[in-house]
């Protein structure tokens, strides 16, 4: 039997504010990836997933969506979009789209309706309950540690929302509200777009509002019974089309992951998002990814989808800082060393725009600088409770997700060759020497590895279909595994610390011949005793 297309495909990520302006606004948009097509079909990627590309009043960043079918005109016109697809799909790149279904923005037409009466017919697309000024339905905390309530005085009543207020959670129990939502889901299938990564999908189910969170205050809209109903729907309609789907699912436990997953389960998606292995550790402002952790989470994800389900495999996105400089020494070798760390595990494979050049944190200096609401939010809060203002700013723009939307970084000019205006967010100053036109002409790229290990990773069937066997598991410092299917056997090792390790290989690796097939340093063949120098990386494979 074939196997689905996703599953031997890369995806990549773009963020479309700021990957390439083709206007000079100093912002990104639809013409601007349709110039850098070609870009991408040399790398390798087989699909684009498109972070909102929707009309927004952009209060976060287009995930409160105004309109579902219309394009946000900063970033063109449905006739840009139209142009994309058709080009993409020529230089066979598929396009993924975000499918925001947990809420809308307070200026959808149909929270503008459900509004303005208690007997309007949109009331019921929203979730609505008596409240006073001083007393909400419940004490829910949102995702901003706010209320999940805002009152209307206009009705008397408070309607909820597990993000900002700005963005009203829509009432999936109301059938009317799924029709239209599944009306407009076919109506983007039909465009042909190839599939949606589903963002926050797991919140869309409710527990009743006497229900008490106790000690997990998000338990009340995180993968709650009744959710496998509306997900279901979905996907019947998903199953007509051939597309590909990943939910962001948080809440989703490893063991559940497989009913979400596995079509033999009737799972309602072809992969998800978690957010475990994020495993942060250090003191605020200093705070690193955690090896050990971040790697037991990720084991613990591929041995329960090992027979049953299908894994989503990403590093960055547009919610987290740079990789090579969390987890990484923001070198070369260290954005090669955790790219094939991850990128052999079973799954399909995302790149976040950027990460291929190994692109690093924003040096802030200056709250100004930033955008992300949360992050100001937050260093308000701690100037008022007293702390230092150069310590506050250090803590809060360390981990800021603002790393992650600088400009993409083309060229070596001051704007990064993004745009031949003002751009939106600061271009981080060491685009200098980390852009695309500097790493196509050197071998040894970032780059040019990424084009490596994409291609071989394709050509190799073990990838997919092979067996994950952990090795050095209590190590705190290397991540090492086994890909096994059939007669083909190889072992990728990863020393992702600044330090030297000296291991001793297993005995299941000692009696047999490997060759080496990736690799970011000079060490050629397996030995007994194994000195591995900083950010040290291979893949080999047995004769």
């Amino acid at each position: 039997m074939q196997e689905p297309w996703w599953k031997n495909a890369i995806g990549y990520q773009v963020y479309p504010r700021s990957f390439k302006d083709s206007n000079g606004d100093g912002i990104g948009d639809i013409k601007g990836i349709i110039e850098k097509l070609p870009y991408l079909k040399s790398l390798g990627i087989d699909f684009i997933w498109l972070n909102p590309i929707y009309k927004s009043p952009n209060v976060d960043n287009g995930y409160d969506i105004s309109d579902y079918e219309g394009i946000q005109p900063e970033f063109g016109t449905m006739s840009d979009f139209d142009e994309l697809l058709k080009q993409a799909h020529s230089n066979g790149i598929k396009i993924i789209l975000d499918l925001v279904v947990n809420h809308t923005s307070d200026q959808h037409p149909w929270f503008i309706q459900s509004k303005k009466s208690k007997d309007n017919p949109y009331r019921d697309y929203y979730m609505w309950a008596d409240a006073t000024p001083d007393k909400m339905p419940n004490d829910w905390t949102s995702f901003s540690g706010n209320s999940t309530w805002t009152y209307d005085e206009t009705t008397k009543q408070a309607f909820f929302h597990v993000f900002a207020p700005q963005q009203p959670d829509l009432n999936w129990r109301n059938p009317k509200m799924r029709k239209e939502i599944y009306k407009m889901i076919r109506w983007w299938l039909d465009l042909g777009i190839d599939g949606f990564r589903m963002d926050a999908i797991s919140h869309i189910q409710k527990e009743p509002w006497d229900y008490d969170p106790k000690d997990d205050p998000w338990s009340a809209f995180m993968n709650v019974k009744g959710i496998d109903n509306y997900m279901s729907e979905m996907r019947d309609i998903f199953d007509q089309y051939n597309i590909m789907t990943v939910g962001e699912a948080s809440g989703v436990t490893s063991k559940q992951a497989p009913d979400w997953t596995d079509p033999n389960k009737k799972g309602y998606v072809n992969m998800i998002f978690e957010l475990e292995h994020n495993v942060r550790a250090g003191e605020p402002g200093k705070e690193r990814i955690d090896v050990l952790g971040m790697k037991k989470v990720l084991s613990r994800w591929q041995k329960d989808q090992e027979t049953s389900g299908w894994n989503a495999l990403y590093f960055e996105n547009h919610d987290n800082p740079r990789i090579n400089t969390i987890l990484g020494n923001e070198t070369t070798k260290s954005a090669t060393a955790i790219a094939m760390s991850y990128f052999f595990l079973k799954g399909t494979p995302f790149i976040y725009q950027g990460q291929e050049l190994g692109m690093t944190n924003y040096p802030f200096t200056s709250i100004d600088q930033v955008d992300d609401d949360e992050s100001k939010l937050r260093y308000n809060d701690l100037l008022k409770k007293g702390k230092d203002p150069i310590q506050v700013l250090n803590e809060i723009t360390h981990w800021t997700r603002d790393h992650s939307r600088t400009p993409m970084q083309w060229t070596n000019d001051s704007k990064a060759g993004f745009t031949t205006g003002s751009p939106w967010m600061k271009v981080n100053p060491n685009t200098a020497t980390i852009n695309v036109a500097v790493e196509e002409d050197d071998k040894a790229s970032v780059l040019n590895f990424y084009r490596r290990m994409i291609e071989f990773r394709k050509s190799e069937l073990t990838f997919i279909n092979g067996s994950y066997i952990p090795i050095f598991e209590d190590d705190k410092d290397v991540f090492a595994y086994i890909r096994k299917y059939g007669q083909k056997e190889f072992v990728i090792i990863t020393n992702l610390s600044k330090n030297v390790r000296k291991m001793k290989l297993p005995d299941q690796l000692l009696d047999k011949n490997w060759n080496l097939k990736l690799s970011n340093n000079k060490i050629s063949e397996l030995k007994d005793e194994l000195e591995l120098a900083p950010f040290d990386g291979m893949v080999f494979e047995k004769e």
